[in-house]
């Protein structure tokens, strides 16, 4: 079986070595993204509404490099600083998938790579033929 990659041209994908998503066969496997504006800043610090959103737009990018959507994403993996913004980070979850439901898992985690981070999400999807 073939692998394609896509990558965001970040450092840290050479440095640590990983690709931003990874497609193998029907499934796309898309690494864990935080909300990072080009220039490396992290987007709306103290915002998890609009962090989460930015983290989407990453994953539908890496999505679309490697042949799929949205609405192929079967489960994400939301990895959140603060759970009781579970209502706005929900709230930005629902308004990308309200209309194609994935399974969903939004954990509490000690922190991530910046303090300004206040989500990271994985995404799995299934590309039919």
């Amino acid at each position: 079986m073939a692998f394609q990659r896509t990558f965001t041209g970040t450092p840290w994908e050479e440095k640590v070595g990983y690709c931003r998503a990874l497609r193998a066969g029907d499934r796309v496997l898309v690494t864990g993204t935080t909300a990072l504006n080009d220039d490396g800043s992290v987007h709306s610090p103290g915002d998890s509404y609009e962090q989460t959103v930015k983290c989407f737009e990453i994953i539908a990018k890496a999505l679309s490099d490697l042949g799929a959507s949205m609405r192929h994403v079967v489960r994400t993996r939301m990895y959140v600083t603060d759970i009781s913004q579970w209502e706005d980070i929900g709230r930005a979850h629902g308004e990308i998938f309200r209309a194609h439901p994935p399974c969903a898992t939004m954990v509490e985690v000690k922190g991530l790579v910046d303090p300004a981070m206040l989500i990271e999400i994985e995404a799995e999807a299934v590309v039919e033929d």
